[in-house]
């Protein structure tokens, strides 16, 4: 397995690939990588010849506040993972060789980056947009592959592919969970113990409303209620948001008629978790 820190060390990289015919899988990721992030992997390497995994803290997609400095960073355990999964080659670049030092271009969408995430971090979907297209454009994948739990990074990424007609299909991979039923997530790092344990009730909440859902209840204030509910009852617990979408324009939409997001943001002390479910 290949370790790049350049663009042009990729390009050149894929490039040798493409003139041999082979496909190219891309896993765009921020490192620290989980079960979650093998599941990607495995899924790329399976449909594809060769596969390309990024590790890459995208400062421009945090807010003022939010945890660039702490986020967790292990390279090289990330790169056991990587090689055990079969990726062929990683791309860790430095800040500096992703963005230039006048750097002023960037990727933005509307609509579908208004609701959810999008509230309480506006400057969030234009960080996420810009470097994904920038990976996009250095590793010219065929497909490239986002996990569910953020749902609507998915939804956003698919919406600028066929809105800026780039030739890639963006395949979507079901949540991993712990055992216990936590949402998989880098963040969960920063929980204490009695933080992790007050952590459950995402994953709570999410499955009494599936299961409201999927037994036939229509009414999607009832079902949000009945999870706000669960996550109040957590004194640790506090609610960015409990929202219910349509799954396409990621607008607010309370019958449960189509294809439906049911997305949660929730504080842990000061671990912000998210979770979801989709009803299709």
């Amino acid at each position: 397995m290949q370790i790049e820190k350049t663009v042009s060390g990729v390009r050149s990289q894929v490039k040798k690939w493409k003139k041999e015919g082979l496909s190219v899988g891309l896993v765009p990721t921020m490192g620290y990588l989980h079960e979650g992030h093998q599941s990607l992997i495995d899924r790329a390497v399976e449909e594809n010849d060769r596969v390309v995994v990024s590790i890459f803290v995208n400062p421009i997609q945090f807010g003022p506040t939010e945890d660039l400095a702490t986020y967790p960073r292990d390279l090289e355990a990330d790169c056991i993972l990587c090689k055990r999964a079969g990726a062929a080659l990683v791309f860790a670049p430095e800040v500096s060789e992703m963005y230039a030092e006048d750097f002023s271009t960037f990727v933005d969408t509307s609509q579908v980056t208004e609701e959810l995430c999008g509230k309480s971090r506006p400057t969030h979907f234009r960080g996420v947009c810009t470097v994904v297209s920038k990976l996009f454009h250095i590793a010219s994948p065929d497909r490239a592959y986002f996990g569910q739990k953020d749902a609507q990074q998915l939804a956003v990424i698919r919406r600028m592919v066929r809105d800026l007609n780039i030739d890639i299909e963006i395949v979507g991979c079901p949540i991993i969970r712990e055992a216990d039923g936590l949402a998989k997530s880098s963040r969960n790092t920063y929980l204490s113990p009695e933080e992790r344990k007050a952590a459950l009730v995402l994953s709570k909440a999410i499955f009494t409303g599936k299961a409201m859902v999927e037994t036939g209840e229509k009414d999607g204030e009832k079902v949000l209620g009945a999870m706000r509910n669960i996550i109040e009852a957590e004194p640790l617990a506090r609610i960015d948001y409990v929202e219910m979408v349509h799954w396409d324009t990621i607008q607010p939409h309370h019958r449960i008629d189509g294809p439906i997001l049911t997305a949660i943001a929730v504080y842990i002390g000061n671990t912000r978790l998210i979770d979801n479910f989709l009803y299709e």
